[in-house]
């Protein structure tokens, strides 16, 4: 089958949802499948790229680093046209998003759509919160999606958000997967681990918290910081390793110098996809306070790392660390030090056996065949509701036909 993908972001920028769109994408061409990504420019984007096309976009409104299409679209209807599409994936609700909805219902077929992202937790960035209220998301969220054939969730708080809005449209709980092999990375000896250490200041005494995100108030790094007082009071050789860049970076930097712990903390910046892994393997722990995630791709890739997670939990997180092996979630950001502190002191050891099923569950290949498995039965919705529809026409003009003869 042939598909086409619609998105507002995409490789070189580098986000969750870019690295979801082109893992499925790697998936459903693995299986046989054609993927066609619509998208942005971007002026770091080589200047042929197969199966990708792009339309004349502009950076987003207080989102410097992200941008939304503003012209081009009848290109890139003529283009998918041409293709012969069999489903669209939007990605987006904005510039590409709407543009995959009207190719869809053009030429016919489902237009599936992944709501990646709780918008209520970004709304401070757009005139600080004063324009667009937590109403106007529902309003459009419920629009945009009840006028899709399905919708596919990464976690269960997006299908609750979703029913609470008012979506009816079909809806599947689908977590992105992520390619194991990238982070199992076997070929990262202990030398190498120890190596990092070294550069980061730290020897087998320490204990390596490790942060790795998008450094934004929304990810609440400063709940972490906030903690580690504590924790660098019970273990005085802890030290905490912030990797990622972002617009909070100074009011963290100045908050870990309030609290009289800045020597403890660093902050890394952003490193190259190739050596993130190295940074899962060094670290003792991953410790994240996040609540603004759909589902987040960093507490999969550091599971598939090999390095427990203490975490804040949600019904997602709670599920995915379902054993203490594999780390420990914690309800309230007051929670995050007594629990490191606690697992920490617990000792639990790895156990290969839970992390090989956990492994396959939140693998690429599983996650490309329940999302198949998904267009499959979409598609079928798809047909049936175009069967009832014509039916009901044909019912109707009967009627209509029978009346006029009557009289």
């Amino acid at each position: 089958m042939k598909f086409g993908f619609f998105t507002d972001t995409y490789f070189p920028q580098v986000s969750g949802v870019a690295t979801s769109i082109k893992t499925l994408k790697e998936e459903l061409e693995q299986k046989g499948h054609q993927v066609y990504i619509f998208t942005t420019t971007d002026p770091n984007a080589k200047e042929f790229e197969e199966d990708v096309i792009r339309m004349p976009s502009v950076p987003f409104v207080s989102f410097k680093d992200r941008r939304i299409v503003v012209r081009g679209m009848w290109y890139a209807y003529l283009i998918a046209k041409e293709l012969d599409l069999d489903l669209i994936h939007t990605h987006t609700e904005f510039g590409a998003g709407l543009l995959g909805k009207m190719v869809g219902k053009k030429l016919k077929v489902p237009v599936i759509h992944t709501y990646h992202t709780m918008y209520e937790d970004y709304l401070h960035y757009i005139a600080k919160g004063k324009v667009v209220r937590p109403t106007h998301v529902k309003y459009f969220s419920r629009f945009f999606a009840n006028h899709t054939t399905g919708v596919v969730c990464p976690s269960e708080r997006v299908i609750d958000k979703l029913k609470e809005y008012g979506v009816t449209s079909p809806m599947r709980i689908i977590p992105t997967g992520i390619d194991i092999k990238k982070f199992e990375r076997p070929d990262i000896t202990l030398e190498m681990r120890k190596a990092l250490r070294s550069e980061l200041g730290l020897n087998d005494d320490n204990i390596m918290l490790l942060s790795l995100s998008r450094i934004s108030y929304e990810k609440n790094i400063q709940a972490i910081v906030s903690g580690l007082p504590t924790i660098f009071e019970r273990f005085p050789s802890a030290r905490f390793v912030i990797v990622g860049d972002g617009p909070y970076i100074d009011k963290l930097r100045c908050f870990g110098e309030e609290l009289g712990i800045s020597d403890k903390i660093q902050f890394i910046g952003e490193v190259p996809n190739d050596q993130v892994a190295i940074y899962y393997k060094a670290a003792d722990y991953f410790v994240s306070a996040s609540t603004s995630e759909t589902q987040g791709l960093t507490y999969t890739e550091a599971m598939a790392s090999g390095v427990p997670c203490v975490v804040e939990g949600n019904a997602y997180l709670n599920n995915l660390f379902d054993h203490e092996s594999l780390g420990r979630t914690f309800k309230t950001d007051a929670d995050f030090a007594p629990m490191f502190i606690e697992y920490v002191e617990s000792g639990i050891k790895s156990n290969e056996a839970i992390l090989k099923e956990k492994l396959y569950e939140i693998s690429a290949t599983h996650f490309g065949n329940v999302m198949l498995e998904f267009y499959e039965d979409m598609i079928k919705y798809y047909d049936q509701l175009i069967l009832d529809k014509e039916t009901a026409a044909s019912i109707e003009r009967i009627k209509v036909k029978f009346t006029s003869l009557r009289k």
